[in-house]
């Protein structure tokens, strides 16, 4: 039985033998074409449905086989038909386990492909490049890799494919072979504010000379900006002793050893601040080939939130003023409400009236607060508690506080006069 489930117009099959699976993926041919007619109305990116078969990517063995078979091709092979077939054993993707559960877990396969063009020449190949960028909405999952053709003895019936111009083996398919991968293990992280964090990238490629250079540059994007954070250059066979580093942002670093041992071109952020936040840009260059991908950075700090009066006593005629503070927090999208708790009650229910806000303050760090203020009528029962409840993306669960109300008291001048009519009394019966 064959596991096919078409997911937002991508269509995707899992297949599996002897520990490793084939994958295939509904995709799209992207071209550059020309906008309004050719009239100079711009360039426009033309998309061509194409299939994309990963061959032997290895799965986990616990993976069951009696819901997997094996990849059949078409029995008529079609030359207008656009169908990869790559082997990606050496170098292996990472995490391809996500693509095998996407259908399961109702997430998106995005798959792109497109041709490619070397930053130099490939001497003596006249091999074809591809560029493909898989990803998965709703999972820690990209991946772009280089896919180059491989050579098809020709003959009087072999088929050439109609739109690319590239001759198909027998079984209808461009036979290709990945040759050069860039991938992350996450697409969006948060990090705290003054903290620290870890940006995922690494790279693999097939077999290479020891003396490849490998290129990595960070590059941060915000808000139509960009400035570069980090480049390095290094020989795969000299490492320490080849190696040149340089750095746009301070406290930003690679680890030299784990790029070439390993190809982790993750780079670590240290002492985060408002400003580091934004889209950062991976690049890692071998040889002739490179690809990136695409970190989200969002800095957090979630609020210090406390109420002006420790106890609320209040007026007998007049409202009494409590105001919430919900202090240095980022980013500025925090909401403020006001709940009430009497005696009588099980849950809290919100306040009749609300709170006036204040403007928001902006502080040096980039940090924001807010004030809310309540006027507390004196008609609320003594022993209601008044909460202030913070919702802020940086809080796992909003953030209360609270006050109880105490029962009012007589006005001061009241006070004040009945103890002058005392004295009074007092000292005119002693002096009689």
């Amino acid at each position: 039985m064959v596991i096919a489930v078409i997911l937002f117009g991508f269509f995707l099959t899992c297949v599996c033998a002897n520990g490793v699976t084939d994958v295939v993926l509904s995709c799209n041919l992207v071209e550059e074409g020309t906008g309004m007619g050719g009239m100079g109305g711009g360039s426009l990116f033309k998309r061509t449905p194409a299939t994309l078969v990963l061959r032997e990517v290895a799965v986990a063995s616990e993976e069951s086989s009696e819901i997997l078979t094996s990849f059949v091709p078409p029995t008529i092979p079609d030359s207008d038909a656009i169908l990869f077939e790559a082997k990606v054993s050496s170098p292996e993707i990472p995490n391809t386990d996500v693509l095998l559960h996407a259908d399961c877990n109702e997430q998106e396969v995005m798959c792109e492909i497109s041709l490619y063009s070397p930053g130099g020449s490939q001497e003596g190949s006249d091999a074809t490049l591809f560029m493909v960028s898989v990803g998965v909405d709703g999972a820690e999952f990209s991946t772009a890799f280089i896919l180059q053709t491989l050579s098809v003895e020709k003959d009087e019936s072999t088929l050439i494919q109609n739109k690319l111009g590239l001759p198909l083996s027998q079984t209808g398919t461009l036979l290709t072979e990945v040759v050069f991968l860039v991938f992350s293990h996450i697409k969006s992280v948060s990090a705290l504010l003054r903290g620290d964090v870890l940006l995922n990238c690494g790279f693999r490629q097939q077999e290479i000379p020891s003396a490849q250079e490998v290129a990595v540059e960070w590059r941060l994007q915000h808000r139509g900006k960009g400035r570069r954070v980090l480049d390095m250059k290094t020989r795969l066979d000299d490492a320490e002793g080849s190696a040149v580093v340089h750095t746009d942002r301070s406290g930003s670093s690679v680890d030299i050893a784990q790029v070439v041992g390993e190809g982790n071109t993750s780079v670590t952020l240290n002492k985060l601040k408002v400003v580091d936040e934004g889209t950062y840009i991976c690049t890692v260059s071998v040889g002739l080939f490179h690809a990136q991908q695409v970190i989200h950075l969002h800095v957090i700090q979630p609020p210090h939130v406390s109420l002006s009066e420790e106890k609320l006593v209040l007026k007998s005629t007049s409202p009494t003023m409590l105001s919430c503070h919900c202090a240095k927090y980022y980013p500025l999208d925090a909401q403020m409400d006001w709940f009430s708790l009497s005696p009588t009650d099980t849950e809290p229910t919100v306040f009749p009236v609300q709170g006036s806000l204040s403007s928001h303050r902006q502080h040096g760090d980039g940090t924001f607060s807010l004030s809310s203020h309540l006027a507390v009528p004196s008609d609320v029962l003594p022993g209601t508690k008044i909460i202030c409840r913070v919702s802020h993306p940086a809080l796992d669960a909003p953030l209360s506080v609270s006050v109880e109300v105490e029962g009012p008291q007589p006005d001061s001048y009241w006070w004040v006069l009945g103890f002058l009519i005392i004295t009074v009394i007092f000292f005119y019966q002693v002096m009689k």
